[in-house]
């Protein structure tokens, strides 16, 4: 099978069109932030394994790493059941601390929560083209027949100019879009050269989650789901799956208050 969307016009990214609700959690703390992320992925992880004996997620690095750490050893789940993938990686070797997959190995391999075979993970050997490309081709051995991945889960992350992957603002890679991955060189934030998720991918999961915390993201979190600045994470538009923010107190501090 193909992981090219030439074919595909109808998974365009539509930068006009900004429709999707979002379910905006405030919660105390960033640990009510930590439980409230737990208690989603229990749920849509126990749903996914029930319904195809498998959990898909992809993950990104950040603070969702120290999120995870305190919140997966609670779940009540079938941990042999998770295929992990990465929203974005950075080209660099496993051992580097830039390494997303590294960061995740020594977190949840080391400690046998997971098993490294779990993870869906880029060649870092391969030049940064063929790298997307080849990281692509595994994806569709996780998904196979399909025409675009659909995972149960994205947990995204966001940065202060409202990158999410390594989709940048103002960046070519935003307006990629006939490919599950895409080659990022470049990159306004080092290491220069990514592997990214596209918007079809993306747009295409069950469910993307952000789940944020600290008064450091309360402007960006304004400039989004306030005042609607079409910035990398509010073209997060799941086609037919849920978009959930989850927030503490500081990180929303800027937002107008919100209907309950």
């Amino acid at each position: 099978m193909s992981h090219s969307l030439s074919k595909l016009p109808h998974h365009e990214v539509h930068f006009d069109r900004i429709m999707v609700a979002e379910d905006v959690q405030i919660v105390a703390s960033d640990q009510e932030v930590i439980q409230a992320l737990g208690a989603l992925l229990q749920v849509i992880s126990n749903d996914a394994i029930a319904a195809r004996g498998k959990f898909t997620v992809g993950v990104s690095g950040g603070s969702l790493i120290s999120f995870l750490t305190k919140c997966l050893p609670k779940l009540n789940t079938d941990f042999t059941k998770w295929v992990l993938a990465f929203c974005d990686e950075r080209v660099v070797p496993f051992d580097d601390c830039e390494s997303t997959y590294g960061t995740y190995r020594k977190a949840f391999c080391d400690s046998g929560l997971l098993k490294p075979d779990q993870f869906i993970a880029i060649d870092p050997n391969l030049n940064v083209h063929d790298a997307a490309k080849d990281y692509a081709e595994r994806l569709a051995k996780v998904f196979p027949s399909a025409d675009l991945p659909s995972f149960d889960v994205l947990l995204l992350g966001m940065g202060p100019d409202g990158h999410t992957c390594s989709l940048f603002p103002d960046h070519p890679g935003l307006k990629i879009d006939d490919v599950w991955v895409a080659a990022v060189e470049n990159s306004p934030k080092p290491p220069p050269n990514r592997v990214t998720l596209t918007y079809p991918v993306i747009n295409n999961s069950a469910n993307c989650i952000f789940a944020l915390s600290g008064a450091g993201k309360a402007d960006v979190v304004k400039r989004i789901l306030d005042d609607g600045e079409k910035l990398p994470s509010r073209l997060v538009q799941p086609t037919n799956g849920k978009l959930v923010w989850i927030l503490d107190e500081a990180a929303a501090s800027k937002l107008k208050p919100r209907s309950s």
